[in-house]
């Protein structure tokens, strides 16, 4: 295991303090909207990027020399806080992003002082166009989402305030949104060590069961295609560096619909007045469709920044009757 408890621990010394001590707390209403269970919510919104990204970007970003040019490749999320991290550090940063990028992340990486560049039509296209920038200018440091262990030790110290303000008994379970891994797998470092009681659950989208698929076969696996629209969970294959962790750390992966996503979008909004995207709402909408057992469950909102579109759409579901989204099956592997 290259995730080490110390370094999440030292991290909370490091990172950008605006990134760090999210807030956390039970919302009675929204309790009662997710069948009554005691559900604790940790808002990774409350920064400036609006997302998780923003402790392991910068914690990785800590440890290269001042004035080291990066690149990475993003959906938006870890490219804003790439971005973010790079100017307070002074910092060059290139993000390369699909074709079809979520505008408003755009927008937002660029107002951050990143150079945008869009390469092929999905994530995969653009990942391998920026380790070939890289590769063709050797001054520039690669960063890859889920590779490197600082980006998940940065996102462990989410685990590490959870638990600090858990109380007892601990929480049964900890439902987690998985895209490129590094998320759960830092989280699920320090809670195997500080809460070993606590079962680790991550969520896929049923379009985009790659880590699912991965955990079953022991390996690595790639999808044809993701089939959703959570972008930031939209990933075919995760790496075998994030698999070979997630095999350790990771109890069990449920799947959730995009409808059931869409759903808790607006139960967020009504109860917690938070307009999440889809895949900061991923977590939630697993408990609400009953796919986690355990009475007492924290989930992280990971990120808020949705497409127009999705704005609009969920305004639309705000005004109109509440709608019943389609169950979702509790999936282990």
């Amino acid at each position: 295991m290259d995730l080490d408890v110390a370094r999440i621990e030292q991290a909370t010394r490091v990172i950008d303090p605006v990134f760090l001590n999210t807030p956390q707390y039970l919302d009675e209403q929204l309790c009662r909207a997710l069948g009554g269970r005691t559900v604790t919510v940790k808002l990774e919104t409350a920064n400036p990027v609006r997302s998780f990204k923003g402790r392991g970007a910068d914690l990785m970003l800590s440890a290269l020399a001042p004035g080291t040019p990066v690149v990475c490749a993003s959906s938006g999320n870890f490219g804003q806080a790439v971005a973010y991290a790079g100017r307070a550090r002074g910092m060059p940063v290139e993000v390369f992003v699909p074709e079809t990028v979520n505008p408003a992340k755009r927008e937002r990486m660029e107002t951050l002082g990143a150079r945008v560049v869009e390469a092929g039509a999905d994530g995969s296209s653009a990942r391998k166009a920026a380790a070939a920038h890289a590769q063709r200018h050797p001054d520039r440091v690669y960063l890859q989402d889920g590779l490197q262990a600082a980006i998940a030790e940065g996102a462990g110290t989410i685990g590490l305030e959870l638990t600090r303000h858990a109380g007892e008994p601990s929480f049964d379970a900890v439902v987690l949104p998985v895209g490129d891994g590094a998320l759960i797998n830092g989280v699920g470092r320090w809670m195997k060590e500080h809460a070993p009681g606590t079962r680790i659950v991550g969520v896929n989208a049923e379009g985009a069961p790659s880590m699912l698929e991965s955990l079953r076969a022991g390996r690595a696996v790639r999808l044809d295609r993701a089939r959703t629209f959570a972008d930031g969970i939209a990933v075919r294959g995760p790496l075998e560096a994030s698999v070979r962790r997630a095999r350790v750390l990771v109890d069990e992966i449920v799947l959730v619909t995009d409808e059931a996503i869409a759903a808790a979008m607006e139960v967020a909004a009504r109860t917690l007045g938070i307009v999440l995207e889809p895949a900061g709402a991923a977590g939630l909408a697993a408990i609400a469709e009953g796919a986690v057992a355990g009475d007492r469950l924290a989930t992280v909102l990971t990120g808020a920044n949705p497409r127009p579109e999705q704005v609009r759409e969920l305004a639309a579901r705000l005004t109109c009757p509440a709608r019943t989204s389609s169950s979702a099956g509790r999936t282990t592997f």
